[in-house]
């Protein structure tokens, strides 16, 4: 799979891919992580990308051209096969449809996902004419899209066959059990005895069907207690 990020800030992505289950996925060229400057399809000698907006405002907002000719540069005609390429194009926005674990799964499956970073005041409107889709990571405000671009990227690598060892991402919270969304069940570890916080028995005594039968009711009741909104999704 490949990931395009499309950034007024290319520089605020060094690091962050070069560890743990990321970096690990780019060596066995499982995901390729590339980087356009918008700022590169900038207006005249200054490279211009934003203006105030119409009917006044504070801020600047990024033109609608110069994202056009972003986002065409990186589109899937770039690379070989480019009819059968499973292609979309995200906004990251604070108006947008709020990010979950399933659409990280679709987008794990896609060919090729390109993120537009937007900043400032925001983007002219009608770039939204040339996305699929918009997307926001939670209702608060952030000064770019880039932060949230680097938490799309970590949630869907980790989804991408191969990256982590099969079965590792059945069990964890956001996955289903009988047709309900849920959180992860505890954990526990060694000492089994700490400060008078004991590991529950049932988990020591190597009956597998027994510890199933308690995760998974564990998981239901701490979604209960922590996120019944989940449960009620599950249930509208």
């Amino acid at each position: 799979m490949k990931i395009t990020i499309l950034t007024l800030f290319p520089e605020m992505f060094i690091g962050p891919f070069d560890h743990s289950i990321i970096k690990n996925a780019k060596q066995k060229c499982l995901i390729e992580i590339d980087f356009i400057n918008i700022r590169d399809f900038g207006k005249g000698r200054h490279k211009v990308v934003d203006d105030t907006e119409y009917g006044g405002g504070i801020g600047m907002v990024i033109k609608v051209d110069v994202l056009h000719q972003a986002i065409q540069s990186a589109r899937c005609k770039r690379m070989q096969d480019a009819k059968e390429c499973k292609e979309k194009v995200v906004l990251l926005s604070a108006t947008g449809k709020t990010y979950n674990q399933q659409i990280a799964r679709s987008f794990s499956e896609l060919d090729h996902l390109i993120l537009l970073c937007g900043h400032y005041e925001g983007v002219d409107e009608r770039t939204k004419n040339y996305i699929d889709q918009e997307i926001s990571i939670g209702d608060f405000i952030l000064t770019g899209g880039e932060i949230p671009s680097m938490l799309l990227v970590d949630s869907i690598t980790r989804l991408i066959k191969g990256v982590l060892p099969e079965g590792a991402v059945e069990d964890e919270s956001f996955s289903e059990i009988e047709n309900q969304t849920i959180l992860e069940y505890p954990h526990y570890t060694n000492p089994r005895d700490y400060n008078g916080y004991i590991v529950p028995e049932v988990l020591l005594s190597g009956n597998h069907q027994k510890i199933n039968d308690w995760r998974k009711n564990q998981a239901i009741e701490k979604t209960k207690k922590i996120r019944p909104d989940l449960l009620k999704k599950r249930h509208s």
